[in-house]
């Protein structure tokens, strides 16, 4: 790295650092009225008593929470396979079973390394980040050697990062500034050359000096380009150069940057909560006025004629009080209530049903119950996909990919696994995360329906239906680990019907597809108690 190319990173910084500045208003915002507790978009300390001093009602913090939650649970759900490698399109049948054992081998390496690690935890932190600004950052670093993962992850606050999109509309560079003492710097640049105003100072001269670093992730041809540097406000005078802490290059980016929803032209997300802002912040304002009325309720206020005998400031109201007055006095009298509890109260259930609504609070829960039925299942995953479907599409391509392509990167290094690289063509990632399965089930529901149609027309429309196939379809859409399914001969059996009055025979289980009857027959029985029934055509 040049001096040029220093100056070149640090002018880039500043440029996506400005281009931020207009975000910050509106996720302070955000953060102040729906997530409290997190570090501030601005990165201001605030004290605890201080960040809740104008939060009066606690709708939207706990909508965020559940959102953030079902996210989790639905997406990349701790101790639960998630995602899969199968063969691609090019494969062909007489490599696709080794091939099918050896990509499962290494999806449950990398599951393992996941699992091991502090992901469900950070990712958590990341998921409230993105419903609150609409915008998160996950850094996924590889542990030191003898750490029981060789993952590490890290949310990274807002405040500590600055993007730049490229032409395809992907976040393809990152700037983070955090404040570090002298310590972590040695500790995570062992090898970096300090500056004078950060080198060790005898004990007692007081606290460890600190300086802001500043870590840049810039694409580039093949991979991305890294520098880690001082910057030149802290730990250097004016007219010397920035010190370098160190450089590499990374085939996969550090940092998974991912967005809830995107408008066109614009480079951070936009969240659920910036729409819902002006429901949480009127409930919030509403739940503020009932607490000033009711407490006005509750004491009172009253008014008292100047007799002279009475004095306000020694008036106590507590039971037994005997307070003076002149002769002829009214003394005191108390005035009405200003405002109607009923009326507030219709108004604050109004607003909060909306922010939950807004927040999904109520529609990301457990899909399947034990008193819906078929239907009901059926309409709420279809609703779930039409709430979720661009964020989901979004989230797939910034988030899920990138987690498991940077994991096996650094297994691959590692040797645990054999260099793969998924291409679409030999080698396929799967989602198997809940909400991919549910929305799966919708085709499962649709190609038992026509087999149940087929098996209303007689032995010769069943002739057409390879059962084993039929039974790897839906192995593949109930997410079945492919260890423990016999593998195929290749393409379709096209069975000959049985003479007519004769029972169709039962499939002998060795493989071959029979006539397609009795197979079918079975295969559809077998599958009666993992999905409900299917419903009739043209019902509700």
């Amino acid at each position: 790295m040049t001096e040029t190319t220093t100056e070149a990173v640090m002018a880039r910084y500043r440029r996506a650092r400005d281009r931020r500045t207009t975000w910050e208003p509106l996720w302070q915002e955000c953060f102040d009225f729906a997530l409290p507790q997190r570090e501030t978009a601005l990165g201001r300390t605030q004290g605890a008593s201080r960040k809740t001093d104008r939060l009066f009602d606690g709708t939207a913090p706990d909508a965020v929470d559940q959102l953030a939650a079902s996210l989790l649970a639905q997406l990349t759900p701790p101790w639960a396979r998630w995602f899969g490698l199968m063969p691609g399109t090019k494969v062909d049948d007489a490599r696709r079973a080794g091939l099918s054992q050896e990509l499962e081998t290494a999806a449950q390496t990398l599951q393992s390394h996941f699992d091991r690690s502090n992901f469900a935890v950070e990712m958590h932190q990341c998921y409230l980040d993105l419903v609150t600004a609409g915008t998160a950052s996950l850094m996924f670093e590889a542990a030191p050697p003898g750490e029981p993962s060789a993952f590490r992850f890290t949310a990274v606050p807002l405040s500590q990062v600055a993007f730049e999109e490229d032409a395809s509309g992907r976040l393809d560079t990152t700037f983070r500034t955090s404040r570090l003492t002298r310590t972590q710097i040695v500790e995570r640049f062992p090898k970096a050359k300090l500056p004078d105003a950060l080198k060790a100072r005898k004990p007692g001269d007081g606290e460890d000096p600190s300086a802001d670093i500043l870590e840049a992730l810039i694409s580039a041809k093949g991979g991305f380009e890294y520098m880690a540097l001082i910057d030149p406000g802290d730990g250097t005078t004016g007219d010397q150069s920035v010190t370098v802490l160190k450089t590499g290059r990374f085939e996969r980016s550090p940092f998974i940057n991912f967005r809830w929803l995107k408008a066109p032209g614009e480079i951070y997300g936009r969240s659920p909560v910036m729409k819902t802002l002006p429901d949480i912040k009127t409930a919030n304002k509403v739940v503020e006025l009932v607490l000033k009325n009711a407490s006005i309720a509750v004491t009172g206020i009253w008014q008292a004629d100047d007799d002279g005998v009475l004095n306000p400031a020694n008036i106590r109201l507590t039971p037994g009080t005997i307070i003076p007055k002149a002769v002829g006095s009214a003394g005191l009298k108390p005035l009405e209530a200003p405002g109607r509890f009923d009326l507030s109260q219709v108004v604050l259930q109004d607003l909060r049903a909306g922010i939950r609504r807004a927040l999904l609070a109520d529609r990301l829960g457990q899909i399947e119950g034990p008193r819906m039925t078929a239907t009901e299942v059926l309409e709420r995953v279809a609703e779930i996909s039409r709430l979720l479907g661009a964020t989901y599409g979004r989230l797939q391509s910034e988030l899920l990919t990138p987690l498991v392509t940077r994991g096996l990167s650094i297994l691959i290094r590692r040797g645990e696994v054999p260099a793969l690289r998924i291409d679409g063509q030999i080698i396929d990632l799967e989602y198997k995360s809940p909400l991919a399965r549910h929305q799966a089930q919708q085709d499962v529901q649709a190609t038992l329906a026509f087999l149940d149609g087929l098996a209303r027309l007689g032995p010769q429309a069943l002739a057409i239906v390879d059962v084993p196939q039929a039974a790897q379809a839906l192995a593949a859409a109930f997410g079945v680990p492919s260890k423990i399914l016999k593998a195929t001969d290749g393409g379709p059996a096209v069975a000959t019907p049985p003479p007519a009055g004769d029972p169709p025979p039962v499939d002998s289980g060795d493989g071959g597809g029979g006539d397609g009857g009795g197979g079918l027959a079975a295969l559809a029985s077998a599958l009666g108690a993992a999905l409900p029934p299917t419903p009739p055509v043209g019902s509700a």
